[in-house]
């Protein structure tokens, strides 16, 4: 079982490069097509990759969809929390849907998102 865990290591770290050569070699040696290769490949790829995604994704992108009823509010939490100036705030919740703040912890940008909906607007997180 561990060498089979380690193969698939092997296959999820695979360049681009490295898959068509074994695409290749699988055809060429074996006669399995290289079609057939890319889902053979990609299969456990993805299915060894899905779940270390989800783990991975640590850094989230906190987007101001609109600003809402209470604009004003909104602008000034984007000053404070951006650290903009007045216009630059006004500007950046007059242009939404635009990003506030990019690559920050899922704790942080749930904090802002919070902060942010509390205020009146309405925000999404990538």
């Amino acid at each position: 079982m561990a060498d089979l865990k380690a193969f698939a290591e092997q296959l999820v770290n695979l360049t681009v490069k490295e898959v068509n050569e074994l695409a290749q070699i699988l055809k060429d040696e074996y006669g399995i097509e290289p079609a057939a290769a890319a889902v053979a490949v990609a299969g456990p790829a993805a299915g060894g990759d899905a779940p270390a995604a989800a783990e991975e994704k640590s850094s989230f992108d906190v987007i101001l969809k609109e600003a809402g009823g209470q604009k004003l509010a909104v602008v000034k939490l984007v000053k404070e929390l951006t650290g903009l100036g007045l216009k630059e705030a006004k500007d950046l919740v007059d242009g939404a849907p635009k990003e506030i703040k990019t690559g920050v912890a899922k704790d942080e940008a749930e904090a802002l998102k919070k902060q942010l909906e509390e205020a009146g607007a309405v925000v999404e997180l990538n």
